[in-house]
């Protein structure tokens, strides 16, 4: 997944009044997207440093991989040789190294976090940075916004030797699992009856945990869970939200392009007879 990045480590403890050098990392944000240097070819992919900026007057430190730091600034001047790159597009050309590509995940979420909060949503005042742990805080209300984690769960449900796939509406989508954000007042568990529920009609039993995820692209938390269909297996699809909902052989399993997901990995290890 994604997030495997051993021997690599990422620290996102956070180090306030940290300075970039010439050498650190920079995440340079612009409508959702990060400045890249792009080898399609070799799939390689590269951050900016903060040398081909010149001058950086306002940065924000986000995390270290390994001995690499890397600082948060948004819209600036793009360098010779650098591109606006989406997650999707990460994701879809499957770019290398993976301990980079896991960083542009993390830092999607926190770019995100830093551009929403610029204001006090209680008075209208421009935030600032806590200088004690990651937080805005407000300095005319004293209101304190964390950064923000959706819970959300992915969902594997079996039939046999069946797994149920599903396919979301919109263009060049790939097979996927049942899945959705949990609801105020609702446990993870609930959610997955819930979401299976919503989308395909079926009732469902034996709900197990099986692994979470950080999944930067909707600043969440994916649960993992594996359960059984409880009763008839006829399936009624939500046609306002997926495409495509079938019971699918073991051997049949058409797996995502790339290994970056919970959800390819759970299909994965279904496909194998793991579960």
């Amino acid at each position: 997944m994604i997030q495997d990045i051993y021997p690599h480590h990422l620290d996102n403890q956070y180090k306030p009044g940290k300075k970039p050098t010439a050498d650190s990392h920079i995440i340079a944000w612009k409508e959702g997207r990060m400045l890249l240097k792009i080898e399609q070819d070799q799939q390689k992919m590269a951050f900016p440093q903060a040398k081909d900026f010149g001058y950086l007057e306002t940065v924000d430190y986000l995390f270290t991989l390994d001995e690499e730091d890397f600082f948060l600034i948004l819209d600036p001047e793009v360098p010779d040789g650098f591109n606006y790159v989406s997650l999707r597009e990460i994701r879809r050309w499957n770019l290398e190294p993976r301990a980079y590509a896991y960083a542009a995940f993390t830092a999607h979420q926190l770019a995100e976090w830093y551009e929403n909060t610029a204001f006090c949503g209680r008075c209208g005042h421009k935030m600032k940075n806590s200088p004690k742990e990651r937080a805005r805080v407000c300095p005319e209300c004293g209101g304190t916004i964390y950064p923000r984690i959706n819970p959300a769960v992915i969902v594997g449900v079996t039939r046999g030797d069946q797994l149920l796939i599903t396919r979301y509406k919109g263009p060049n989508t790939i097979n996927a699992l049942v899945a959705g954000f949990t609801e105020i007042g609702e446990t993870l568990e609930e959610t997955v009856a819930r979401e299976v529920m919503e989308e395909t009609g079926l009732h469902v039993k034996n709900i197990r945990y099986y692994k979470s995820q950080p999944w930067g692209i909707a600043s969440d938390i994916l649960a993992g869970f594996y359960c059984d269909v409880d009763g008839d297996p006829t399936i009624h699809r939500d046609d306002q939200e997926l495409k495509y909902a079938e019971w699918v052989e073991r051997s049949e399993i058409e797996l995502q392009p790339s290994d970056y997901s919970l959800t390819n990995e759970m299909m994965q290890r279904f496909k194998d007879g793991l579960i």
